[in-house]
């Protein structure tokens, strides 16, 4: 998937709220959506992120932001997961199960050797564009504050067209205005 390609319509199983159901990510439109890979539940890596994203996750909603967890667990183990696991409980926001790897697949996160994900992060617009995206190892955990910095750069940029964020820009810090804040400073 390339920036600013649509985001594939499928619907998936998932863990939310104590229950689980069909989760249809058309229905996310209108809204920002970050989605998370994550290569499996019971892991060690994973459990430090989720629950750092988890202790954000109002700070997203603030951004008018969805966040949906994926791994290519069953959403019966998400449950088993989050029923047993204090980190995890901390969990509010949906976990969509991906046992077949077509959204990772989709997403270029899966991993066809080991029938798991890498970690990737993607947000997408409220009409559905991909507006960024980070692949990595499995050996290196992300951070949700990174994260959420960009959420809110991507959201400034989209809201305030023909200016741009420089790098470690921040919210309601200074951006730029390509062809007027350039000048004389080349």
């Amino acid at each position: 998937m390339q920036i600013n390609e649509t985001l594939p319509e499928l619907t998936l199983e998932g863990y939310h709220n104590g229950n689980i159901k069909k989760f249809d990510l058309s229905q996310t439109r209108g809204k920002w959506l970050v989605l998370i890979f994550y290569p499996a539940d019971f892991t060690f890596i994973c459990p430090t992120e989720l629950e750092e994203i988890a202790d954000l996750y109002p700070e997203f909603q603030k951004e008018d932001a969805e966040i949906m967890s994926i791994s290519t667990d069953t959403a019966f183990v998400h449950k088993a997961w989050h029923d047993h696991s204090k980190s995890i409980n901390k969990i509010k926001f949906p976990m969509l199960a991906d046992p077949t790897g077509q959204l990772c697949k989709a997403l270029n996160t899966y991993i066809a050797s080991e029938g798991l994900s890498l970690r990737g992060s993607f947000i997408f617009n409220p009409e559905g564009l991909l507006k960024t995206l980070e692949i990595h190892d499995n050996s290196v955990g992300r951070s949700a504050d990174e994260l959420l910095r960009k959420l809110q750069a991507c959201k400034f940029t989209h809201e305030n067209p023909g200016l741009v964020c420089p790098a470690s820009w921040k919210k309601g810090a200074k951006t730029l205005k390509p062809g007027v804040d350039l000048i004389g400073k080349i």
